[in-house]
């Protein structure tokens, strides 16, 4: 604060001492302006130590811990942990990105792909979810007729458009991608490509997260194969998924990305899939889910029992193997709360 109290002194005297060759009038109006703009430079700097501003002090990523987060918080995903981390790593330490950060997620319900999401967000704003530079789209929510597409294009455009305006380090999460209506997801595509600015805005340094269960039932296959060639499912690469998943995403009719020119165009930088839960992910789950909710005070203290019983409230496929959980870990809580209350 003493540094910005002596740009200000410092800016008034230039200021003064400049009028003193100029008319009295113009002077007192040159000076007026300085002062004034010193006023509001000055403001806003105090206003940002309490209110979220587009600056560092409100959106700063220590990679470190996200990191560790997403290792202790996020099951059976050890795709997603190293694809998330550097993807954002290296966005974020560009000064200047080539374009914006578009990241896909693709997997089966209750994998892991809004709660991933949120990791992200509660690391990189102080404000986390509540952020007001973090906007959450709900296809369903936002738009659920078809028939309404041009108007709804307008309203994407605009919410975009006017958020980067305010912090070029805006972050779109867009759930449910594969039920928005087919043509729509292409009204982003300016915004997630390599210009330098549209309309004097600056688009390269936002984030765009798209949230999808299409190409579900396909990792589930792959992920199957594995396990029946006996392979770890740990030794499942990328490479692995990439091409099924960005395949059945742009040839699902009913997907958001059917033809669309956001992939055809190749405007997304990481297809990342998100692995089935195995029964052993679900009981970490729903460990979490009793220590959260204070069932247990301690790790340690958790009855085994407890645990294999609400695992087995959920449903698992395929139908032989009884493998990989239906619902992933989505219904855990429900589940938890029905066994625990017979207590």
């Amino acid at each position: 604060m003493k540094v910005k109290q002596l740009q200000a002194l410092t800016c008034i005297f230039i200021f003064l001492t400049t009028c003193q060759a100029i008319e009295p009038i113009s002077g007192v109006a040159t000076v007026a302006a300085g002062v004034a703009a010193v006023f509001f430079s000055s403001f806003r700097a105090i206003k940002c130590q309490f209110k979220e501003c587009c600056t560092k002090r409100w959106i700063n990523l220590n990679v470190t811990e996200l990191s560790s987060s997403l290792r202790d918080q996020v099951y059976g995903q050890h795709l997603v942990i190293k694809a998330v981390v550097r993807h954002i790593k290296a966005h974020l330490s560009n000064k200047d990105p080539s374009k914006a950060l578009a990241l896909s997620f693709h997997g089966g319900t209750g994998t892991g792909k809004n709660y991933v999401s949120k990791i992200i967000a509660d690391h990189l704003y102080k404000e986390g979810m509540k952020s007001g530079f973090v906007h959450m789209i709900a296809s369903t929510k936002e738009f659920p007729h078809a028939d309404m597409v041009p108007l709804y294009k307008d309203k994407l455009r605009e919410l975009i458009e006017t958020s980067v305006n305010n912090c070029e380090k805006s972050m779109f999460i867009f759930d449910e991608i594969d039920k928005m209506p087919p043509g729509l997801i292409d009204t982003i595509k300016p915004y997630l490509d390599y210009y330098d600015n549209l309309s004097g805005i600056n688009y390269r340094k936002a984030i765009f997260i798209f949230l999808s269960n299409t190409a579900g039932t396909e990792i589930l296959q792959q992920t199957l194969r594995f396990w029946h060639e006996e392979k770890e499912r740990d030794t499942i690469e990328l490479k692995d998924m990439e091409k099924l998943v960005t395949t059945s995403a742009v040839n699902t009719k009913t997907s958001g990305f059917y033809h669309s020119d956001v992939l055809l165009r190749h405007m997304i930088t990481a297809y990342i899939p998100f692995l089935p839960l195995e029964r052993k992910h679900v009981r970490q789950c729903i460990k979490d889910y009793l220590l959260a909710k204070k069932y247990y005070t301690n790790y340690g203290d958790i009855k085994e029992e407890k645990v294999r019983e609400i695992a087995e409230q959920l449903q698992y496929s395929p139908e032989e193997e009884q493998l990989f959980s239906t619902t992933g870990c989505k219904r855990v809580p429900e589940k938890t709360g029905y066994v625990m209350e017979e207590d």
